[in-house]
């Protein structure tokens, strides 16, 4: 069964529940989904799914970044609640030590030097990580393997 038609299951699961809170993230994810399907004239594969999934949970911490110092907390705590739901249909993450170690093997194979190369660490780091890791924590891991000591 591929992501997709998990998410779908979930759905309809969702819905016999009468889950309200669920089955509408479900359904914004569906319909991102199907917009990417459409306007890029592709069908997904899980990898693709993976990748909005991440948007859509890096769009949602922004916002409750901004809800909180807003001093909405209500929608701060909807939009956690929905990165909850969301965060199911990742793969499990990498720690901070896998992504350290993988990192220095990426910028051992590209023979980078110094903070100059960061994009080119960068662009074999998301090939590699996408979905595995918070890009986040990828990019700092990144920027302190290209740190002089």
């Amino acid at each position: 069964m591929t992501l997709k038609e998990q998410i779908t299951e979930d759905m309809k699961t969702a819905m016999r529940a009468k889950d309200s809170e669920r089955l509408g993230t479900i359904r914004l994810l569906l319909a991102a989904l199907k917009q990417k399907e459409v306007d890029e004239r592709i069908e997904l594969d899980d990898a693709m799914v993976v990748g909005i999934v991440d948007r859509m949970i890096k769009q949602r911490k922004d916002s409750v970044a901004a809800f909180t110092q807003g001093g909405r907390q209500d929608l701060a705590d909807k939009e956690s609640a929905e990165i909850k739901v969301l965060e199911a249909y990742l793969p499990q993450r990498m720690g901070a030590d896998e992504i350290a170690a993988e990192v220095q093997r990426i910028v051992a194979e590209t023979g980078a030097k110094g903070p100059g190369d960061m994009g080119k660490v960068m662009g074999v780091v998301k090939a590699r990580l996408a979905g595995k890791a918070d890009m986040g924590q990828v990019s700092a891991a990144v920027k302190e393997a290209l740190t002089p000591r």
